[in-house]
C-alpha cells in the first residue's frame, strides 16, 4: 500500500477539539494524508472561548520539528498559533531548511476574540514568518493587524493582498468571509488573480474554519497540486465542513471535518 502524503502542522492545541492541532489532524485524515504535529502551545478552550494559554519552550518546539522532519520527512507544512516572538522566530528558522511548501495561517486572535499571539511577535511574523510562506492565509482582522489595511468591500481585497505580499509570501489568500454576501476570497501572487466564491451558509457553528482551510491547502500541496488548484479544492472542502458544522457545548460549535466520509 502506498505511503500517503505527509503533512506537518505546527500549531497550538485546542482542548475542545474544534481548531488548532486537533482540527488540522482531522482535516489531514479526511483528505487522505498522514498528519503529524509540532505542538507550540496548550490552550484551555471550549465553545465559549479560550480560558488559558501556555506556550511551550522553544527547545521543545525545535525538538519536535527535528524529530519528525529528520526521520519521517514532510511534503507540506502548515503553521498556526505560534504564541510568542521567540516561537515565531524559532519556527521561521526551522522552515528555512525544510524544502517543502509552507502554508502560514497568521493566527492572532481566536473565533471568540481571545489573543493567541503576543503583540510583541508582530514584527517577527512580518519579517521572519511571512517570507517563508508559499501561501499566507490571513482573515480580514489579521490583515488589519499585519498591514493596517481595513477591508470593508470586496474591492478592498486587492489592496489587502498587495500589502500582505509586500512581506514576502509567494501567494496571499485574503479570506473575505467577514464581508456581506457570498463568501469570497482572493488568491494572488501579485500577477495572477483567482477569485473564489461560495454560498454563505446560515450556520453559526464555524469554529476552526481558518485552521481547517490552511490545513486543507497544505494537503493539496503535499499531493502535488499547484497553489491555485490546492486552494480551490480546500475552499470546496471547508465550505462543506461549514455547512455541516454542529452545535457543541453552550457556544460556537466546530465545522464537521469528516463531512465527506460516509
Amino acid at each position: 500500500m502506498p505511503i500517503p502524503p505527509r503533512v506537518l502542522t505546527v500549531a497550538g492545541s485546542d482542548s475542545g477539539g474544534g481548531a488548532g492541532i486537533q482540527a488540522d489532524l482531522k482535516t489531514m485524515l479526511a483528505l487522505g494524508t498522514h498528519g503529524m504535529s509540532v505542538v507550540t502551545a496548550v490552550t484551555a478552550q471550549n465553545s465559549l472561548g479560550v480560558q488559558g494559554a501556555w506556550p511551550l519552550p522553544a527547545e521543545a518546539v525545535r525538538a519536535q520539528f527535528r524529530s519528525v522532519v529528520d526521520d519521517i520527512g514532510v511534503q507540506a507544512v502548515k503553521t498556526g498559533m505560534l504564541a510568542s516572538a521567540e516561537l515565531v522566530e524559532t519556527v521561521a528558522a526551522l522552515l528555512a531548511d525544510v524544502g517543502a511548501p509552507v502554508v502560514v495561517d497568521p493566527v492572532g486572535i481566536s473565533k471568540h476574540g481571545d489573543a493567541l499571539l503576543a503583540a510583541s511577535a508582530l514584527d517577527a511574523v512580518r519579517t521572519k514568518l511571512l517570507p517563508a510562506a508559499t501561501v499566507a492565509t490571513p482573515n480580514l482582522d489579521e490583515v488589519a493587524w499585519l498591514t493596517g489595511v481595513r477591508v470593508r468591500t470586496e474591492a478592498d481585497l486587492r489592496h489587502a493582498a498587495d500589502a500582505v505580499l509586500s512581506f514576502g509570501p509567494r501567494w496571499a489568500l485574503i479570506k473575505g468571509g467577514h464581508l456581506r454576501g457570498d463568501a469570497v476570497d482572493l488568491l494572488t501572487d501579485g500577477t495572477d488573480e483567482h477569485w473564489l466564491r461560495a454560498p454563505r451558509h446560515d450556520n453559526r457553528h464555524t469554529h476552526g474554519t481558518g485552521c481547517t482551510l490552511a490545513s486543507a491547502i497544505a494537503c493539496g500541496l503535499a499531493k502535488g497540486l499547484a497553489v491555485p488548484e490546492a486552494v480551490a479544492a480546500a475552499k470546496d472542502y471547508v465550505t462543506g465542513a461549514i455547512a455541516a458544522g454542529f452545535a457543541l457545548g453552550r457556544g460556537i460549535g466546530p465545522v464537521r471535518h469528516g463531512w465527506m466520509i460516509p
